[in-house]
């Protein structure tokens, strides 16, 4: 008996130990926050709403740290991107308050904004209880603070994978056969052509099929630059069938068809996946995705890849500018929502940047994206930065590459499933459009 107790008070001791050099460990000022958490919400357990994303992997790899910390504990609830959208939506409807942080991508900011999905977090940053200093928001690049992050100019996310899009390609291929990376839209499209079936089990690209949403979001990601566009952004008419966009889905459909047989499928993570596991010789998605195609304990041509930014086409040299942040439910209690902001504090802040990074997340912060450790290890952020440059192009040109209209994924929903019947043969993309022009005014038209 006496032995057990002697091995509780062993273990107890040491236990105590970590904690007291977890905590020694850390800046006087991050010290004093944590000590306030834990006295306020100790306890306490949120849930997180988030899909499969690396946003999600890097956070999940810190939560041990934060739990420790602050004794608030973290339940995780992973859903598929398309059904994570429907789950936030339905739950709030219900207001049944089972989520506390939110996953929110940029592209439905415009539908959980007048929905009442996610709160106002500016009384929360401007909260110095609550938000200390080495959170520092101003460190956050402002295409993504400004552009993704907000609707109608309310905080409703902190980005945490702000992202353009960009070519992968596999350069062991081009160097063997001669071909040199994608400057233009009719670039991109021949080397598909050429790289489909010049080996077993080779095809073109990988990009997003699967019908609705991401086939219209794949889509997009050529739409602007060949002079489509779904919605006029200052007046608000339909341009589904116009000229520009009904030659922009021939090109798309035309591109999806020298990729893998079963693209129509494809969100975003079977893309990347059928291109990191050999199948593709070329990509082109989401520059938050990049973590996962240069790891090597993930992707087999880790070793063999290199990326351009997008392709030029007629209409201009453009690029997508969207993202992810996390966001607070409006269907919980003051006491769930500070501690759903003190996972957020802890997970985005500036002190916490580097360490989020390196587990595999997005770059959104100015110091990250400069820091000398980082870049050398990730040496496509020059790239990534350049291609931003191509994003910001479209802001120039006064259109914004997520319509902030709160019906807009309704349109893209339409738009995506009629680009779909293009691509399966059952009609041609005028016929498409014509008809997704008839429900897209419907929809535009509705109260």
């Amino acid at each position: 008996m006496r032995n057990i107790l002697v091995g509780i008070l062993m273990i107890l001791v040491a236990v105590f130990s970590i904690s007291i050099l977890c905590f020694a460990q850390l800046p006087p000022e991050v010290e004093k926050w944590v000590n306030a958490v834990r006295e306020d919400l100790g306890g306490t357990t949120i849930t997180c709403a988030f899909c499969p994303h690396p946003t999600t992997d890097a956070m999940q790899q810190m939560v041990k740290e934060f739990t420790e910390l602050t004794g608030i504990k973290v339940r995780w609830d992973i859903i598929e991107e398309g059904y994570l959208r429907q789950k936030l939506l339905i739950e709030h409807q219900g207001k049944t308050g089972v989520y506390d942080v939110l996953l929110i991508d940029a592209f439905n900011l415009a539908e959980y904004a007048p929905s009442g999905v996610a709160i106002d977090l500016k009384p929360l940053l401007e909260n110095q209880d609550l938000t200390p200093e080495w959170f520092d928001y101003e460190d956050i690049l402002p295409a993504y603070r400004d552009g993704i992050g907000k609707y109608k100019g309310t905080i409703y996310g902190i980005p945490v994978a702000g992202e353009t899009r960009y070519v992968g390609y596999r350069k062991d291929l081009f160097e063997k056969y001669g071909q040199r990376p994608p400057e233009t839209m009719d670039d991109l499209l021949n080397l598909a052509k050429f790289f489909k079936g010049k080996e077993e089990d080779l095809y073109g690209i990988a990009m997003r099929g699967q019908k609705g949403i991401h086939f219209g979001s794949g889509w997009m990601t050529v739409m602007y630059q060949l002079g489509g566009q779904f919605l006029d952004q200052k007046t608000w008419k339909v341009l589904v069938n116009s000229p520009e966009t009904v030659a922009s889905l021939e090109y798309y459909v035309d591109l999806l068809k020298q990729g893998p047989p079963d693209i129509g499928v494809y969100t975003h993570e079977e893309a990347v996946s059928a291109f990191t596991s050999g199948r593709t010789a070329m990509w082109f998605d989401s520059t938050a995705l990049t973590p996962w195609i240069i790891d090597p304990t993930k992707s087999l041509i880790a070793d063999k890849v290199n990326f351009v930014p997008p392709p030029k086409g007629p209409a201009g040299a453009y690029g997508a500018l969207a993202g992810w942040n996390v966001g607070i439910s409006s269907d919980i209690s003051d006491k769930q929502k500070r501690a759903a902001w003190a996972f957020i504090v802890w997970m985005t802040s500036r002190y916490k940047a580097k360490e989020y990074v390196k587990n595999g997340g997005t770059p959104v912060r100015k110091s990250v994206y400069e820091d000398p450790e980082l870049v050398a290890e990730n040496w496509t952020f020059p790239i990534q930065l350049e291609s931003l440059e191509r994003a910001n192009n479209l802001v120039k040109a006064g259109i914004s590459w997520i319509p902030p209209h709160p019906k807009f994924m309704k349109v893209l929903e339409v738009v995506g499933d009629y680009g779909s019947a293009v691509l399966a043969g059952q009609m041609t993309a005028k016929e498409a459009l014509d008809k997704a022009q008839i429900e897209v005014e419907k929809i535009m038209s509705e109260e």
